[in-house]
């Protein structure tokens, strides 16, 4: 008896070993990286459902803190549109290989500025209700084009005009008039005024960098910040997109149908 087990104790701790090797080396489904951009008067609070919804599909996911923005308290007179592309670069350049760069509303200047400088660090670029600027532009000389956005009316400078406002009743109508309560309710805990200066910035984009990476839009259908109307003339304007999706939501579809924007931005990296 004793000859028999010993034998059968090495062929099991054989095919033990065999199994683990197998499973060890059995590659990962690959993920991409994304680097999000918020937008003007938001933070990466925004985000969190959608990086939860990309980080379970597999993908790594970074949501930038703009200085000046969320718990950031950077003087707004120290802000510049530089400064937020180079915390955007500094973030990148502490990943390996090459990301997905995702930028929202004012985020779409952000990354346009970004693709200009590190064009060979990024696989595409994927533009949310976001901005995007022509060389020679700023975000405040294209907004001021989007004549029936809500925002346009209800902006309010600061004395020092160091900050821009919006007026208290129109802030749920301009960002998220199609969310629910607790989700209307969650934009107006974290809201703080804008740093102006950024927004009066004009930036340079050229050829060779900026138009080398491959760009993809998603379109807010129901957007009164960033219209419907500004987003068609602004593709028409730079031409060149690999695609264009929609999705039917007002100008925060990462916090109205998360799951749905994760989705989007999945395909849009492929």
């Amino acid at each position: 008896m004793k000859k028999l087990i010993f034998p059968l104790l090495v062929a099991a701790i054989y095919v033990a070993l065999l199994s683990c090797t197998k499973h060890n080396d059995t590659p990962a489904v690959g993920g991409k990286t994304f680097v999000i951009v918020p937008g003007a008067w938001s933070a990466p609070y925004a985000w969190d459902n959608v990086k939860a919804s990309l980080e379970k599909s597999g993908n790594k996911v970074i949501v930038v803190q703009l200085p000046g923005h969320g718990s950031d308290q950077t003087p707004p007179q120290n802000l510049t549109m530089d400064v937020y592309r180079d915390r955007v670069i500094t973030t990148i350049d502490s990943i390996g290989g090459k990301v997905i760069l995702v930028g929202h509303s004012l985020g779409g200047v952000v990354i346009s500025d970004v693709a200009e400088e590190i064009p060979s660090k990024i696989e595409r670029l994927v533009y949310v209700a976001a901005f995007v600027p022509l060389s020679g532009q700023s975000l405040l000389g294209l907004a001021s084009t989007d004549t029936t956005s809500v925002l346009g009316a209800n902006l309010r400078p600061s004395a020092d005009n160091l900050t821009v406002d919006i007026v208290h009743d129109q802030i749920v109508n301009g960002f998220i008039q199609d969310g629910t309560t607790d989700e209307q309710n969650l934009l107006l805990a974290n809201y703080r005024v804008e740093p102006a200066i950024p927004l009066t910035n004009n930036i340079t984009l050229t050829a060779a960098n900026y138009g080398s990476v491959p760009k993809v839009y998603i379109k807010t259908l129901l957007d009164h910040a960033v219209t419907p109307t500004l987003q068609t003339r602004m593709l028409a304007a730079t031409p060149g997109f690999l695609a264009v999706y929609q999705v039917n939501t007002g100008h925060c579809p990462f916090l109205v149908k998360p799951d749905s924007t994760a989705a989007l931005l999945t395909q849009a990296a492929k």
